[in-house]
C-alpha cells in the first residue's frame, strides 16, 4: 500500500490530493492491482474504508501488508484484517529517520544503519540497534527513537526466509508502479477533478497490468514457506 500525490482541481483552486494504490499478490505468485482510491488526507477512518471495500469485493485474509508511513493504515489494518501482519518499509523509513543527518555524518551513519536492518536475525539486528543508539543517540536522538518506537513493524521480515523478505523488504513493486503512473502523467501536470484524475490512473493501470504476465520469481520456494507459516490459513 503506498500513495502518490497529484493537484486537483476543487473549489476553484488546486489541493494535493493522495491516489492510494493497493496492490497485491495472490497464492499464485500473480501480481495485480487491487484499487485506486483518491483522498484528501490520511487518516484512520479513510484508510478503513478501503480495506472494507477490499473485503466486501471477497477479500477474505491477508498475510500481510507492506506499507510506507502513511497515517492511519496501521490502525485501520489491525481494525479490519486482524491476523495480518505489517512490515513498514524499510527504504521509507531510513529517509524519514535521516532527514535531519547532517552531511559529514551521513555515510557513516548510514554505514552503521544497514547492519540493523540486513542483519541475518531479528537478534542480530537488536544488537546492533543498541550499538547504533550507543554510538549515534545524543547526536541524532530523533533517529535511533524512530526506529526503537517503530521497530515491532520495522523487524516482522525477519522471521521469514531470504526469498520471501526480497517482496516485504521494501514497498518496491508498489513504487515501481508509482513511477509508471508519474512517466504516463508527467505531460499533465493537474487534474479538473477527481474522477478525471481517477480515470487516467485506472487506463494507466490496465495498460500495466496487461505487462504482468510472469509469477514472482522463486514462487514455488515462496509458497512452500508460506505454508508452513501459514498453514492453517492456506486452502487446501
Amino acid at each position: 500500500m503506498d500513495a502518490i500525490h497529484y493537484k486537483v482541481k476543487e473549489n476553484h483552486q488546486y489541493i494535493t490530493k493522495a491516489a492510494y494504490v493497493v496492490l497485491g499478490i495472490n497464492l499464485d505468485g500473480q501480481k495485480d492491482i487491487l484499487g485506486i482510491w483518491i483522498g484528501e488526507n490520511e487518516s484512520s477512518k479513510f484508510c478503513l474504508n478501503v480495506l472494507n471495500e477490499l473485503k466486501t469485493r471477497g477479500i477474505k485474509d491477508v498475510f500481510l501488508f507492506c506499507v510506507d508511513g502513511l497515517t492511519g493504515f496501521r490502525q485501520a489494518i489491525e481494525a479490519a484484517f486482524p491476523n495480518t501482519q505489517i512490515q513498514h518499509c524499510i527504504i521509507h523509513q531510513i529517509r524519514s529517520s535521516t532527514r535531519f543527518v547532517s552531511y559529514k555524518h551521513i555515510k557513516e551513519l548510514m554505514a552503521d544503519l544497514k547492519k540493523v536492518y540486513q542483519a541475518i536475525s531479528e537478534e542480530e539486528a537488536m544488537n546492533n540497534l543498541i550499538l547504533f543508539k550507543d554510538k549515534w543517540g545524543k547526536t541524532y536522538p530523533s533517529c535511533v527513537k524512530s526506529w526503537e518506537e517503530n521497530w515491532n513493524i520495522l523487524s516482522t521480515f525477519f522471521v521469514y526466509p531470504p526469498e520471501v523478505r526480497k517482496i516485504i523488504y521494501t514497498t518496491n513493486i508498489i513504487e515501481g508502479l508509482n513511477r509508471q503512473f508519474r512517466q504516463i502523467t508527467k505531460n499533465k501536470p493537474s487534474f479538473t477533478n477527481d474522477d478525471s484524475l481517477r480515470k487516467m490512473l485506472y487506463l494507466a493501470s490496465q495498460k500495466i497490468v496487461e505487462r504482468w504476465t510472469q509469477r514472482c520469481r522463486n514462487w514455488d520456494i515462496i509458497l512452500s514457506q508460506l505454508s508452513i507459516i501459514f498453514e492453517d490459513r492456506i486452502p487446501a
